[in-house]
């Protein structure tokens, strides 16, 4: 590259890139390289910014005054930002920078230019980075194109965009500004045009609003425009509303334009032909970036041109072979395991695998990719529940299943069965699925029917039996332990995953289903005798054999044996978490602190945060969130608070409830068989209900063996040059990890790093919806955004009681600072979140139902719990007061 073109660019350069041209530079000059009608012009590169802010010592000064700048204090936000654009606005460019922006616009003709400025950080994953720079139009003259150009620079530090980069936690030293000059169109008319609705998501339909004249008038919301909807699938319009149009911008010879006051609110902007053609055009461009679209448009004599395009980032994106044309239904497996962050891509491989072992259950052989159920879209993972709604019979089990799980998006369920055009609720199921779903099911509940037979002691071997399985797997496996794993081996232990979904639903899910179906009973039961299930939810606190309890009560006896010896408690009240852990690994802690804690981490270390996918560290990797626990534990000094004496506490509790709800019972018709009934229902709810949580418990013991082969060869890898980390293995997929087997030859780490930075990205996404359909719809409300007030919110009672104290918002487990007592507000949880739970007052949840991870645990726990509560994190604040209503679902904002 000459030092000339290292400057200026021409919008169609190949050289263009993100670095140098910014998004917007990007975008455009893929659009002219595809041969869309874009406005001639050029670049002003990335490296020119940096030059100027170099030669006026601007660098030292940005850093030194946003150190100083309070973030979230817009008046501070304000006068940083104006202070930082005065020094641009006093500095001055390079007298042979000047000179090639003037002799690239002087290439052009000399004619009237927009100047756009073009940031390198634009665009994330459900961030929309636009109005944050500035824009400005019809430049004609030398002294201001350079002005012009410097306001752009300067834009790159507007309050807005600082506040965005610190929300989304982009350095502010690495951002940089590129600035498009483009001919000026003297419209007759422009717009905005959506190639996807952006109100619905959907794909079949495009959105254009016009106005007359050119469109500072529209995005500065200066008029109402005409607005059009069309139906793409047809090339129909939909929807055309006439806007008042009383303000028309018009370009001025002399340079910038003269703003009219008009009277055209009859009159429409486009005719038929017209927005037809820009849906085709609209069409087109979303189809080569592959995604929706947010276009800017203008017509002038007779001609259209694309003024920018960006993507609509407040879209979710869909499964690769999602169809529009044919209606699929995605459910969001994040609001079943309570994991909203994006999965790594072994972890989705891992999840594939699982599913694929449960066709195999239902004689079907899928691999990872064949398999139909679990989808990836956003880096996270979806259950394609189509087929099970494809029909009556089908369709009822799943509404059951999802009113348990998330009950918010069960009246979007009953919408789309009640629509005819969808057909869903009417076909009739296939003998061949019917054939498959009989022959698992049929024996799978003649399992569970001799569970029920014997519960006590079914329940102590399905425990055994687990232990035994992966006792044998890491025999078979023993390069797990010492990092001498063979490459064959690492391929054969991945594929595991498939086994262990095989093994855990005979050998596991069936006994836990000998506690669920006598709970689901017993739910109706209580319903129809007192109106209610709250005295059969009572019957679940205190279960036994709940792997998730029993592993958060393990902690609370380490915290008790720590709290118990002078020196241990002492030390850790002393010492930072950090330096604890530090201790711990070099078996430096005193005793009986290392002694109690390694012991916990034998029979717990592979559990973790986010432990569903594969790729995410265990406790035994690093356990500092297990040392923040423990210290809060030991906080707790009211004798009747303590965990151990809760649960008892609970046990008794269903022991009452289970005797009340005999003794009502009993004043009903057939009282006595009802009593025994009762009796008989609670029995195996208390021996196997408690069960539900081993299933999953096995397969995260068998991903641990899984996880452990993988770094040791990660290690390896990192020691060949292959990848720069161990842990970047966890960045491949598993034919890309065949690939390394077979020495295939690919710069992995460069592959490594783009993915990286795609989870970087995903994990900025606030919103992930409950409910996806392939044509782009997209359900992300829960129950409270019909039914809450200002006095109130409304969610789905999970777990009964009330209590009232101080909202606790914790995004991140590991930086929770729960205080005894303090009710614990997130978005989602995993059984790694619930040892919180021995030290939260209530639990209030954005995702969930009756049968999530924290609805059982809260329930196990006493601790009354409300889920579904749409955007509880942001709505509510850490020290709010608040009540939390367990038994009806109400949540109330108190006096403080």
């Amino acid at each position: 590259m000459s030092p000339t073109r290292s400057y200026i660019l021409p919008i169609a350069a190949e050289e263009t890139s993100l670095d140098c041209a910014g998004g917007k530079g990007m975008n455009l000059s893929v659009l002219l390289q595809a041969g869309f009608p874009v406005p001639a012009g050029f670049i002003i590169t990335t490296l020119a910014y940096d030059k100027y802010v170099k030669h006026n010592n601007l660098s030292g000064s940005i850093l030194d005054l946003l150190a100083a700048a309070e973030m979230d204090d817009t008046e501070s936000l304000d006068k940083i930002s104006s202070q930082i654009r005065a020094q641009f606005d006093g500095g001055s460019v390079p007298a042979y920078l000047g000179q090639r922006i003037i002799s690239a616009w002087n290439e052009m003709g000399a004619i009237p230019v927009a100047v756009r400025s073009s940031a390198t950080a634009e665009d994330l994953p459900g961030i929309s980075f636009a109005g944050q720079q500035d824009t400005l139009l019809n430049i004609t003259n030398e002294d201001d194109l350079i002005a012009a150009v410097v306001t752009s620079w300067s834009s790159l530090w507007t309050a807005r965009a600082i506040a965005y980069r610190t929300r989304y936690g982009i350095p502010q030293d690495q951002v940089s500004m590129a600035v498009v000059i483009q001919q000026m169109v003297p419209s007759f008319c422009s717009g905005v045009m959506f190639t996807a609705n952006p109100l619905n998501g959907s794909r079949n339909e495009m959105v254009i609003d016009a106005t007359f004249g050119i469109g500072e008038a529209l995005v500065s919301g200066q008029v109402e425009p005409d607005h059009y909807v069309v139906n793409t699938s047809n090339n129909s319009v939909l929807e055309r509303q006439t806007g008042s149009k009383e303000v028309a911008m018009y370009v001025r010879e002399s340079g910038g334009f003269n703003t009219l006051q008009i009277s055209a609110g009859d009159e429409g902007v486009l005719t038929d032909e017209q927005i037809m053609e820009l849906t085709r055009l609209g069409g087109e461009i979303a189809e080569v970036y592959g995604f929706p679209q947010d276009i800017e448009w203008a017509i002038s004599g007779g001609n259209t041109f694309i003024l920018q395009s960006r993507p609509i980032t407040s879209l979710y994106p869909l499964p690769e072979d999602a169809e529009r044309d044919q209606l699929s239904v995605y459910f969001s497996f994040a609001a079943i395991q309570g994991l909203l962050d994006p999965i790594t891509p072994s972890g989705q491989d891992a999840l594939g695998l699982l599913f694929a072992g449960g066709a195999r259950m239902f004689d079907l052989d899928h691999d990872h990719h064949s398999q139909p159920i679990i989808k990836c879209a956003g880096e996270r993972m979806w259950m394609n529940i189509t087929q099970a709604l494809s029909n009556p019979i089908g369709s009822r089990i799943m509404r059951n299943f999802v009113t348990i799980v998330d009950p918010s998006i069960v009246d979007v369920i009953n919408e789309l069965l009640e629509d005819d055009k969808s057909g869903f609720g009417k076909g009739a199921p296939q003998f061949s699925t019917l054939r498959r779903f009989l022959g698992f099911m049929l024996p799978f509940l003649g399992r569970v029917s001799g569970y029920l037979r014997a519960p006590e002691g079914k329940a102590a071997a399905t425990r055994k039996a687990s232990l035994d399985e992966i006792a044998r797997l890491k025999d078979k496996y023993p390069g797990t332990e010492d990092a001498t794993i063979g490459s064959e081996e690492i391929l054969a232990l991945f594929q595991e995953i498939r086994e262990s979904f095989i093994f855990a639903v005979p050998h596991i899910a069936a006994p836990a289903g000998g506690g669920i179906l006598p709970l689901f009973l017993l739910n109706k039961l209580c319903r129809r005798i007192t109106g209610s299930n709250q005295l059969a939810l009572e019957i679940t606190r205190g279960l036994p054999n709940n792997v998730t309890t029993e592993m958060d009560l393990h902690l609370w006896e380490v915290a008790k044996a720590i709290k118990s010896d002078q020196n241990s408690a002492e030390h850790f009240f002393q010492t930072e978490p950090g330096q604890l852990v530090e201790e711990f690994e070099s078996s430096k802690l005193p005793e009986p602190a290392l002694s109690a804690i390694s012991g916990f981490m034998e029979i717990y270390g592979m559990r973790g945060l986010g432990e569903i996918d594969l790729g995410r560290k265990r406790w035994r990797e690093d356990p500092t969130y297990i040392f923040e626990v423990l210290l809060s534990y030991m906080k707790i000094d009211d004798a009747s608070l303590a965990p151990d004496v809760i649960f008892k506490e609970g046990k008794r509790t269903a022991e009452n409830a289970i005797r009340e709800l005999q003794s009502i019972a009993r004043g009903t018709f057939a009282g006595g068989i009802k009593s025994r009934l009762i009796g008989s229902l609670a029995t195996r709810v208390r021996a196997l209900a408690g069960l539900r949580e081993s299933p999953k418990f096995h397969i995260i013991q068998v991903m641990g063996v899984i996880r452990q082969g993988l770094l040791s060869y990660g290690q390896q890898l990192a020691r060949e040059g292959v990848l720069a980390d161990p842990e970047d293995i966890f960045y491949l997929y598993y034919d890309e990890l065949v690939e390394v087997v077979e020495k295939e030859q690919r710069d992995w780490q460069e592959l490594v790093k783009g993915r990286k930075q795609v989870y970087e990205n995903e994990m900025l996404r606030k919103q992930i919806p409950r409910l996806l359909l392939s044509d782009g719809r997209a359900y992300y409300e829960g129950i409270s955004s019909l039914q809450s007030d200002e006095e109130r919110l409304v969610g789905s009672p999970v777990s009964p009681g009330t209590v009232a104290g101080k909202a606790r918002i914790v995004v991140d487990p590991l930086r929770a600072d729960l205080q005894p007592g303090e009710i614990l507000v997130c978005r989602g949880t995993d059984p790694a979140w619930t040892p919180l739970f021995l030290t939260a007052g209530g639990l209030v949840m954005e995702v969930g139902g009756m049968m999530t991870h924290g609805a059982i645990v809260a329930r196990e726990y006493g601790i009354p719990a409300v889920v579904g509560i749409t955007r509880a994190t942001e709505v509510l604040k850490t020290g709010q007061s608040i009540q939390v209503n367990g038994s009806n679902g109400e949540i109330l904002f108190l006096e403080t």
